[in-house]
């Protein structure tokens, strides 16, 4: 599916509805709402359907409202490296937007999702007529930075297995170490969860039956609870 010719189907709910859950458009007035509205599309995705390829042009920005994304790239040999995925709430492409240049990643959905697609023109209209949509946006990107940085750092810096376990652990929300125990629900398959930690699927799945053998983990599906936080977070194998 193109971003240029996006399309609809479901319910005919109007895009004001979703507009003000969003915290991008929190603030808004219902007048402010009502004009992004005529520049927001609402996109229906089944699973498996491409959003965009490498190299189509950008016309705009998505939000997931439901279901999931999944962002990679592809070798000229085929081989798959997952970027991101991505849930309800979050948004994806605004960085493309200004630079005037076909995307360079590919997005797909991995459930059956719906999305709001903004287009370019309204977003610089928006940032013409308040700066605080540009600061939202800045913000957003921001942290989507602060992410691929901790990715970097993860890939060159750590073992496959302090991957994973950072990766249970969520480390930026268990940082205060006040939680005992946790649920993880991976929000995908391992081979693709294993793509996002730059592990191949075989690796990934030795950990998880490491960690299991060693009472540091109960797989239930794709749910992993780990009984003891602490204990996972200082074990070295």
């Amino acid at each position: 599916m193109q971003t240029g010719e996006p399309r609809t189907r479901g319910p005919d709910i109007p895009v004001e509805q979703f507009l003000v859950t969003l915290p991008l458009f929190s603030d808004l007035t219902a007048e402010e709402i009502a004009r992004i509205a005529g520049g927001t599309r609402r996109l229906y995705a089944t699973k498996g359907e491409a959003l965009f390829t490498r190299g189509d042009r950008c016309e705009g920005f998505h939000v997931i409202l439901y279901g999931q994304v999944k962002l990679f790239v592809t070798s000229p040999q085929g081989s798959e490296k997952v970027i991101e995925i991505m849930g309800p709430g979050i948004s994806f492409g605004e960085a493309i937007l200004f630079m005037d240049s076909p995307y360079v990643i590919s997005a797909q959905a991995l459930k059956d999702s719906l999305l709001l697609h903004v287009s370019k023109a309204l977003v610089f209209d928006e940032i013409e007529r308040d700066p605080r949509f540009a600061r939202r946006l800045l913000a957003g990107m921001s942290r989507k930075l602060h992410q691929l940085i901790r990715d970097v750092e993860a890939y060159s810096l750590r073992s496959g297995l302090e991957r994973v376990i950072g990766y249970l652990l969520r480390e930026d929300e268990l940082a205060d170490g006040s939680a005992r125990a946790t649920s993880v629900s991976l929000p995908a398959n391992k081979m693709i969860v294993a793509s996002r930690l730059n592990l191949t699927p075989e690796y990934f799945s030795r950990i998880l039956h490491e960690l299991a053998a060693a009472g540091l983990i109960v797989m239930e599906g794709r749910t992993v609870n780990v009984p003891d936080v602490e204990r996972l977070r200082t074990y070295g194998g």
